[in-house]
């Protein structure tokens, strides 16, 4: 399993037009075949900085997801609205 955190630094002006597209995407998200959680967050002190938090059951599916046309089509939508380059990690848990 790995978690997927992406943030997204927007235009002040962008706001509401990133929150219209993810409301209308993240159905079509959760049903991609190993997408397990997806959850949006806002940073505190920006209403223009945004991070998505995903958990996929493999990197595979990920991936999956990420060259579908579905994702190309929303993530164009996306980036249109950005003030900074989007940062991704992906990460897998350690009970050490």
């Amino acid at each position: 399993m790995i978690k997927r955190i992406v943030k997204l630094t927007l235009r002040e002006d962008a706001a509401a037009d990133f929150l219209a597209i993810f409301e209308s995407s993240k159905a079509a998200i959760q049903s991609f075949e190993g997408c397990l959680h997806l959850e949006l967050w806002r940073q505190c002190d920006t209403s223009a900085v945004f991070f998505t938090y995903s958990v996929w059951e493999a990197p595979e599916y990920l991936e999956a997801y990420r060259q579908s046309e579905f994702f190309q089509r929303t993530w164009t939508k996306t980036k249109a609205l950005f003030a900074g380059k989007a940062e991704a990690w992906s990460v897998e848990v350690l009970d050490i």
